[in-house]
């Protein structure tokens, strides 16, 4: 029970890596409030299995690439469920794209959800916790990507590497409050924002999988750990960090 009588805030949570860290959280003792867009029936059932274990849950719609939302979202969560200990950023998008003809509107998008969102989010989430007192901790979903290009990734890398470096400036401005700001950095993991790269008949799947020294694809579940244990005060002299949840994938790309 790492999370025993915390509340933990998730974004991008109806599906994926932010759906599997709700249900997890839920499980070690956390009450959960989640953050989606366009999912209503995914959300609904996140917050029902939370319920299911005894635990409280709630689902708060927004699209993260707008400021207000951070502080919706952060509102209404600390209205119900009384604090803020934990907060995840997950949200983010990847549209596939080739670089030279890069619509500025797709770049632009990507940029708000996942950076602009990031800090907006984070920022709600750090002035809640100095507010009540008592510290807390901070997991953003960074990316592999953050460290390796990526030919149809060029709007992509950037904000995750940008993620990445604001936990670790978040966690020296936050140090003195006692809020940890860690990253994950997950490989490739089977989820909505790259099925339909992976699904291609080009046999991309089955390369990435052979570069993998465990022999397989991440799945939300794998990440699930990780944030919780960066989350917990397991990892209570933790911060700044960044933790790789690959496989192996970089350290075999040679």
């Amino acid at each position: 029970m790492l999370l025993q009588g915390k509340t933990v805030l998730i974004t991008g949570a109806s599906a994926g890596i932010g759906r599997a860290t709700a249900v997890a959280a839920a499980r070690h003792g956390a009450d959960v409030a989640l953050n989606y867009l366009g999912d209503p029936a995914g959300a609904e059932s996140a917050v029902r299995e939370i319920e299911a274990m005894g635990r409280r849950a709630l689902a708060l719609p927004g699209d993260v690439a707008e400021p207000a939302t951070a502080t919706a979202f952060v509102e209404a969560a600390t209205e119900a469920l009384g604090r803020v200990d934990v907060f995840v950023n997950n949200a983010g998008i990847c549209p596939f794209h080739a670089f030279l003809d890069m619509p500025t509107e797709v770049l632009e998008r990507t940029l708000r959800v996942n950076l602009h969102g990031a800090f907006h989010m984070v920022q709600a989430a750090a002035n809640q916790m100095v507010r009540q007192g008592g510290g807390g901790a901070i997991v953003a979903v960074s990316s592999i990507s953050a460290l390796v290009g990526g030919e149809f990734q060029t709007h992509y890398t950037p904000t995750k590497a940008g993620v990445h470096s604001l936990m670790q400036s978040a966690a020296i401005a936050l140090g003195r409050h006692g809020i940890r700001c860690n990253s994950v950095m997950p490989g490739t993991i089977l989820t909505d924002i790259n099925k339909e790269d992976l699904g291609r008949e080009d046999g991309k799947r089955a390369a990435m999988e052979a570069r993998i020294p465990l022999g397989r694809l991440g799945e939300p579940e794998d990440l699930a750990g990780p944030i919780l244990f960066l989350a917990s005060d397991l990892a209570r002299y933790v911060t700044g960090a960044a933790l790789l949840v690959d496989g192996g994938m970089f350290v075999n790309l040679q």
